[in-house]
C-alpha cells in the first residue's frame, strides 16, 4: 500500500504547537486591545470574501507586485508577533530584516517550509482569540465552498498556488513523501483553518480535544494521500479544506466518545 507520514505528521504537530501557542499567549494578545474584541458572524463572511478575493487578484496581477506585497505584509506579522513575545521593538526588528535579507540573496525550500510554519503559527495564535465556536463554524464552512469554487470553478487557486511556487513565497509548505516517493505542496489557509478549529475544540472543551482533533485531521490528509497516490489526477489539485473539515469533526466525533465511556 502507498501512503505518506510526512505531511499528516507535520500537520498535526504544527496544529499541537499552535493550541500550546494560544494557551500561552491568549491573555497577553488580548491586552493589545482595550476591549475584548470578536469576530462577529458578519466579519467571518468578510474576511471569507477578503480571502477569496485575494486569490483572484494574486492569479490575475504580475509576480513582482505580488512578491512585494507579500514580503510587506509577512514582515509586518512578524514584527507584530515577535513584539508580543519580548515587548522590545528594537528586537522585533530583527526577524523581519533577517526574513527579507535571506529571501533575497540566501534562499530555498528549506527556510521557504521553516517562514511558511512560522507564518501561520503567527497568525492562528494571533487570531484565534478573535473567534468564538459560532464564527468558526460559519467560517469554516464559507471559506471551504470559495476554495471549492475557486479550485473546480475559476481555477484561480491554482493559478494563484503556481505563482506561490514560482516566486518561492512562504505562504504554502513544500516537501518529500515518505515511504512513497514523491512532493507534496499544501497552502497555509488549509493549516491556518486547523489551528483555527483546534483552537476552538480547546476553548469549546479542552487541550484533549485540540489535540484530539489536530491528530485526527492528520489522520485524513494519511488517508487522503493513500486514494491520491492511487488516482492523481483527480486528487492533484483537490480543496484540502474539505480534508481539514472532514478530520475535525471527525476528531470532535472521537472526542465525544471518549468522553462518554470515561463518564459512564
Amino acid at each position: 500500500m502507498l501512503f505518506d507520514i510526512v505531511l499528516p505528521s507535520v500537520i498535526s504537530v504544527v496544529t499541537i504547537a499552535i493550541v500550546w501557542l494560544y494557551a500561552k499567549f491568549e491573555t497577553k494578545i488580548k491586552s493589545l486591545f482595550e476591549e475584548e474584541k470578536e469576530f462577529h458572524i458578519r466579519d467571518a463572511v468578510f474576511l471569507v470574501i477578503t480571502m477569496g478575493v485575494m486569490v483572484t487578484v494574486i492569479a490575475l496581477i504580475p509576480q513582482q507586485a505580488i512578491m512585494v506585497l507579500f514580503l510587506a505584509a509577512y514582515s509586518f506579522i512578524l514584527f507584530l508577533f515577535t513584539y508580543i513575545a519580548v515587548e522590545r521593538w528594537y528586537f522585533a526588528v530583527l526577524p523581519p530584516i533577517i526574513f527579507v535579507a535571506l529571501y533575497i540573496f540566501s534562499w530555498s525550500i528549506i527556510l521557504l517550509n521553516i517562514f511558511a510554519l512560522l507564518f501561520v503559527v503567527f497568525v492562528s495564535v494571533y487570531l484565534g482569540g478573535f473567534f468564538s465556536w459560532k464564527t468558526v463554524l460559519v467560517f469554516a464552512a464559507l471559506i471551504t465552498v470559495m476554495d471549492v469554487i475557486q479550485v473546480f470553478g475559476t481555477g484561480f487557486m491554482v493559478d494563484a498556488a503556481n505563482k506561490f511556487i514560482d516566486l518561492k513565497l512562504p505562504v504554502l509548505i513544500i516537501g518529500d513523501t515518505f515511504p512513497r516517493q514523491g512532493k507534496f505542496v499544501l497552502g497555509l489557509g488549509d493549516i491556518f483553518l486547523t489551528g483555527l478549529l483546534a483552537v476552538q475544540a480547546t476553548e469549546k472543551y479542552n487541550r484533549k480535544a485540540g489535540a484530539i482533533s489536530a491528530v485526527s485531521v492528520g489522520l485524513a490528509f494519511f488517508l487522503f494521500e493513500i486514494i491520491a497516490f492511487h488516482y492523481e489526477e483527480f486528487a492533484r489539485v483537490f480543496p484540502a479544506t474539505l480534508v481539514v473539515v472532514g478530520g475535525w469533526l471527525l476528531g470532535l466525533g472521537v472526542y465525544r466518545i471518549i468522553k462518554q465511556k470515561i463518564a459512564s
